[in-house]
């Protein structure tokens, strides 16, 4: 029995799953708060020609589709926040003072998503609404995002993304004493009025929107107190929760349905209790159905702990594996990229045979901000949420890191590794179920690589691969894995000739 089948042995003996989530495996899909906007830009638009975004997503295994709505600003007509639209003159030149700070193609861009959301408001059309009754007309799940602590562009604290509260009111920011980069501009929920400003707009979310779920996006960006005070700010997250959950179980009785509750938080249990996110507690609790666990942005987090997390939240939550859209093997690699299907495969087959029931997609969306290979696009929705249909397919599971720690903890990373000649270093993957023609491969800068075990069997030299993406523009060397290769795997490497190791991967199908 595998850790998959033995988590819905489990989960049936314990009781049915929360209410809120569908059971099985699958999908989950966040749509953002801009992407929609921009790309849609300078089209007519009516209900339906709007409605039929999400009609794509229908018949996949896209189980739940999340509608982020809202980053500092709104994409919908807040009655409580600013939209982002407020100051924007649509007769006005593209220099106007919303977009003065901005430039080039980003100026462009923010123009495309602010009148885009302006005209659909002047018309009527919340596009959220409209976005909501077809998913349900399509047999989808419609849930919605909040980001709690969004803070894209605060290095140009004149972008028309920031509200009029992040600008007045800087006292209330996470290190106000400070400025060395991003984190340091978020809002610091220690403070009563940030929590009352950010519980307003739930207040909103629930009453306009007749949704199965609202997600509380605590990884937009993750940092919500100051340095030292995480353990103190951790109850104040969870009272947060608390106070959401009894919300939402009251709409719930005036819509006729449950209303799910959703949080996302970093990818290991302890950097999210570190950091005041203490998604297991939550789950514990019943104050969520949905736990999304992820990686911050940097890169795809191949090896997350699924099982301890099941451990730790029990098994009436459902439990979603953030998938992130870049790859690296550790956070200094250049050139930056993107996943591709391969990619995806892997680290949803591991994923999912280790026991998440969602593979959680955030930033794979139908245009622009999507995976180089988009001709693929249409089988990562209907291949990569089951094991059954990845079964069989080239599989590429890359060593990454974890994007996300707490202050003080150690960052954790087994890439890049510098060896001596004869020195031996040990390398862990997660393969997922068993990988047939399966072959290890590796980036090696000025040094050679005598001997390679996986799980202690030799491994023959394969000779060289070149031109693969994602991957080392040196290339890759090989080596066949005899038997295949399943679930973790212990890659042991010896050093012929000194040198560093980047990149390491097993690939198969």
């Amino acid at each position: 029995m595998n850790r998959r089948q033995f988590v819905q042995v489990v989960g049936s003996v314990a009781g049915a799953q929360a209410a809120g989530t569908a059971r099985g495996t699958g999908l989950c899909l966040n749509e953002d708060n801009s992407h929609w906007f921009f790309t849609r830009a300078g089209q007519t638009y009516t209900k339906e020609s709007v409605a039929a975004f999400v009609d794509q997503y229908a018949e996949t295994q896209v189980r739940e589709l999340v509608l982020s709505a809202s980053s500092q600003r709104t994409s919908f007509a807040s009655k409580v926040w600013d939209p982002i639209w407020k100051g924007y003159d649509p007769d006005g030149p593209d220099d106007q003072p919303l977009f003065r700070s901005t430039t080039g193609e980003g100026r462009v861009s923010a123009r495309k998503w602010v009148h885009t959301a302006w005209s659909l408001a002047q018309q009527g059309i919340d596009p959220y609404a409209v976005w909501i009754e077809r998913a349900r007309m399509r047999g989808l799940s419609p849930w919605v995002s909040m980001r709690m602590n969004d803070l894209h562009n605060v290095d140009d604290p004149d972008s028309y993304m920031h509200s009029t509260f992040w600008r007045q009111n800087p006292q209330f920011r996470r290190l106000p004493w400070r400025t060395v980069d991003w984190r340091d501009r978020a809002f610091d929920f220690a403070h009563e009025e940030v929590r009352a400003y950010h519980f307003r707009l739930v207040e909103e979310y629930l009453e306009r929107y007749d949704v199965d779920g609202l997600e509380l996006d605590w990884m937009r960006f993750g940092f919500h107190f100051s340095p030292g005070q995480e353990a103190a700010g951790s109850k104040l997250l969870t009272e947060f929760m608390r106070q959401t959950r009894r919300l939402a179980d009251s709409w719930a009785k005036r819509r006729g349905h449950k209303i799910g509750l959703g949080a996302r938080v970093p990818s290991r249990p302890q950097t999210a209790i570190d950091l005041g996110m203490d998604g297991a507690l939550w789950a514990r609790e019943g104050l969520i159905d949905l736990l999304v666990f992820t990686p911050f942005w940097a890169s795809i987090e191949t090896d997350m702990p699924v099982e301890l997390w099941r451990r730790l939240a029990g098994d009436r939550v459902t439990l979603a594996a953030g998938l992130e859209l870049l790859l690296r093997p550790y956070h200094a690699y250049r050139p930056i990229q993107m996943n591709s299907i391969e990619t995806v495969r892997g680290a949803a087959a591991s994923l999912l045979e280790r026991g998440a029931d969602r593979v959680y997609l955030f930033n794979y969306m139908d245009s622009q901000t999507q995976m180089p290979d988009s001709e693929h696009y249409p089988e990562l929705l209907r291949a990569c949420g089951r094991l059954e249909t990845l079964a069989g397919k080239g599989r590429r599971h890359v060593v990454t890191y974890s994007d996300t720690s707490a202050p003080g903890e150690p960052a954790a990373a087994q890439l890049p590794q510098t060896l001596t000649a004869g020195q031996w270093a040990a390398f862990r993957v997660h393969c997922g179920p068993a990988l047939r023609r399966a072959k290890v491969r590796m980036e090696v800068e000025a040094g050679t690589v005598g001997v390679v075990r996986a799980n202690g069997q030799e491994c023959r030299a394969a000779g060289a691969e070149t031109g693969l993406k994602p991957g080392p523009e040196r290339g890759f060397v090989c080596w066949e894995i005899p038997d295949g290769a399943a679930g973790r795997v212990v890659i042991d490497v010896q050093a012929r000739v000194g040198g560093t190791i980047h990149w390491i991967e097993i690939a198969g199908a």
